[in-house]
Parts: structure tokens; sequence; C-alpha cells
């Protein structure tokens, strides 16, 4: 059973032989984070594939892009020659309807590998949808940006009860390390503090850190 609800009709009408897509790509911070989803159906409507990536720090564009590329390869390499596309990025669209122009050299090389793939079909077409019509593409292009930020969270967040005590003092470290209480300033996020041991940052003051926050690092 998907975990994801039925998207929504596509605006496309359905003819026999093709196959519906519903992609999107985002990214939490422009560049970011950044994954796309797609959804592909068959004429029926039932759902064949789900596609989901964490693509790195991207920027949107980028992200949407992506989407349309996964959706492209994948129906080449399943055999299908005819595609219709959903997306709700206007701009991704209209450039590859030949509608708007190609000024960021980021985009260009990702607008021509779309428009060499799409060569390839023997009928495609892309439409312009509203966000509220392309909702399990966009989940799942949150899923995967889900993913990407917990893999960087594990790398440094570390349970602090599972740690061994610090050291005792030594003449040579007459000062020990008290524990910090977090610093917050008006309009900013709280500062933590914490102390590096066996390559993993334990925090002080028995602090602990929510899944999905990014954390900075500054040897003090």
């Amino acid at each position: 059973m998907s975990l994801f609800p039925d998207p929504a009709p596509s605006v496309l009408p359905r003819d026999t032989d093709w196959i519906y897509a519903h992609c999107d790509g985002g990214s939490r911070g422009n560049p970011g984070p950044a994954g796309f989803g797609a959804v592909i159906t068959d004429t029926a409507g039932t759902r064949i594939a789900e596609l989901s990536e964490f693509l790195g720090i991207r920027t949107n564009n980028f992200a949407e892009y992506s989407g349309l590329l996964a959706v492209l390869t994948w129906a080449i390499e399943h055999g299908h020659r005819r595609l219709k596309v959903v997306s709700d990025s206007e701009l991704m669209v209209k450039q590859i309807q030949g509608k708007y122009k190609i000024n960021s050299p980021d985009l260009k090389p990702l607008w021509q590998l779309a428009r060499d793939r799409i060569e390839k079909f023997d009928d495609f077409e892309i439409a312009h949808a509203l966000r509220d019509k392309n909702k399990a593409a966009d989940a799942l292009a949150n899923r995967a940006m889900d993913r990407g930020t917990r893999r960087v969270v594990e790398t440094v967040v570390v349970d602090v009860a599972a740690l061994p005590p610090l050291p005792d003092t030594s003449p040579e470290d007459p000062q020990p390390i008290e524990p910090a209480e977090p610093i917050a300033h008006p309009g900013r996020p709280v500062m933590l503090r914490g102390v590096s041991r066996g390559g993993v940052i334990q925090l002080l003051g028995g602090a602990t850190l929510r899944d999905g926050i990014f954390v900075k690092v500054i040897p003090e």
C-alpha cells in the first residue's frame, strides 16, 4: 500500500498508450537541502512508479529540473514512448515549451539534457498545474529532503547520557569545564556549547537536539 494519497487528476486528458507523471522539486533555503519527487501512472490512473531522491545543497530550480530528468530517464529505460508531465514549476514548464528564455548558466545544461531526452519520445507534452494538483509529488520531494537532512544531523548529534563522564581535572588543567546554559539572543537561535570527545560533540548541561536541524561547529 502506498504511503501517499493518489495524485490529483492530471490537467492533461488521458489517451491510450500514454503514461503520466506528476513531478516536483524543492529546496529548503534556495540553495539548501534539496530533493525531488515524482509519481508516474498509466492510462487507468494506476500508479506504476514513485521516484524520490535527495540532491544535496541545491537550488529550487535545479531540483525541479532534476525531477523532470528523473521522469524522462525512467520512461525511456522502461520503453515508454508517449509521456505527459505535470509540474507546478511554471518557469521550468515554459522553458521546456520554448516560451521562456533560459538565462541561468546553471539551468541551461539541465534544459539541454531534458530536450535531448524528450527527442527520444514519439510524443511528449508538459503542462503547468498549481501545487494543490501536485500533492503526491510534493510529498515525495519533501520525504527526500527529510531523509537528506537526517543524514546530515546524525553525523553530529550524540546521545549525551550514553557517554562516559569527562575525566577529572589535573594540575595541568586546573579549571573544570562547567556546564553552560544555552545563550539566547532576541531574534536569534539558541546557542549551545559542547566539547569534542573521540570525534563526536558532547553538548554541555545535558542539552539535546531535536531531529531535522543543522549544527554549525565553531572551535573556541
